[in-house]
């Protein structure tokens, strides 16, 4: 069903009937004894504090989706929505996710496939054992980890949807200058960001709550070189290989204000941090601008430091 209305377009006395994801969800008592459950719930376009009155019903869990009843009402000045009926969606339900929450523009497992198929393309075996080990071991999370908390690819698969592309524009530049070392290039493109699964804490919806410990301590550079290390000692990886892919990981983000303590200092390194940018600053301009009429500029953005323009159509 199509998702009407939208939590930002909703004013008080508004009925609301359709699906909501849930943020946050307590079950609490009120001073005169009364149960009632306490949300937030969220659409694409925004969130909402919800409150289920005199309500035994138990409290759905982070990331359920729901089929939500209600009127959206006004609590000091704020918007809150008072939920009538609600129900965990079913299978059977007919909801687009991509409603509710940001997410990749290709199914995860059409981009995992891409990713598995150009590996085992790999003419070096022991680079493919090494680059398809290391998938093996981001498990499941792999499917739905975001690449962000909220930059570029803050969206449900967008850690694949960041890899594949910059995996398909890896492809192209090597036809453009053919002495770049294909495989070398894709491995590192792969390899780059994996740890950004141990970086951010993120439901499989793709929404991260924080970053965890290791993320804020160490950070994602350097924890991939360290798994990348720890797993190319087991496998007996030679270290010239090690060494390569290990640079290409610490000095793709280029400058030390960014986290790389090492410009890049070969051909591929540098391809794989242009790629990187490239594409993150890709993703930020067209989401930016698919809210923009067209002949106005954005907001300054303060990722990229500055406005975009949306030219006229036709």
């Amino acid at each position: 069903m199509k998702q009407q209305p939208m939590l930002a377009e909703m004013i008080k006395g508004q009925m609301f009937d359709g699906f909501l994801l849930t943020r946050t969800a307590t079950q609490r008592t009120s001073s005169n004894g009364s149960k009632f459950l306490d949300m937030t719930l969220c659409d694409i376009s925004g969130e909402v504090n919800a409150k289920m009155w005199d309500s035994y019903t138990p409290a759905p869990n982070v990331a359920d989706v729901l089929r939500v009843r209600g009127m959206m009402t006004e609590y000091n000045g704020k918007p809150q929505l008072r939920v009538d009926k609600m129900r965990v969606a079913a299978e059977t339900d007919d909801f687009d996710m991509s409603a509710l929450a940001p997410c990749a523009p290709r199914p995860a497992a059409e981009m995992l496939d891409f990713i598995l198929n150009r590996v085992d393309a790999f003419r070096d075996p022991e680079l493919k054992q090494l680059v398809l080990t290391r998938l093996e071991e981001c498990g499941d999370k792999l499917n739905y980890y975001p690449a962000a908390s909220k930059l570029h690819h803050a969206e449900r698969s967008g850690l694949l949807h960041h890899t594949s592309t910059m995996l398909r524009m890896a492809g192209h530049v090597c036809e453009v200058y053919p002495t770049l070392d294909s495989d070398l290039l894709a491995a590192g493109v792969i390899l780059h960001d994996l740890c950004k699964i141990s970086e951010m804490d993120s439901d499989e919806i793709g929404m991260v709550s924080d970053y965890t410990a290791e993320g804020m301590l160490i950070g994602h550079l350097v924890q991939g070189v360290a798994e990348l290390a720890r797993l190319g000692r087991d496998l007996g990886v030679k270290k010239e290989t090690m060494l390569l892919l290990e640079h290409m990981i610490l000095s793709h983000h280029d400058l030390p204000e960014y986290g790389s303590p090492k410009k890049p200092m070969f051909p591929e390194a540098e391809v794989l941090h242009i790629l990187d940018l490239l594409d993150a600053r890709m993703f930020e301009m067209n989401r930016a601008l698919a809210t923009t009429q067209p002949g106005s500029f954005t907001d300054r953005l303060w990722s990229l430091d500055r406005k975009l323009y949306r030219r006229k159509e036709g």
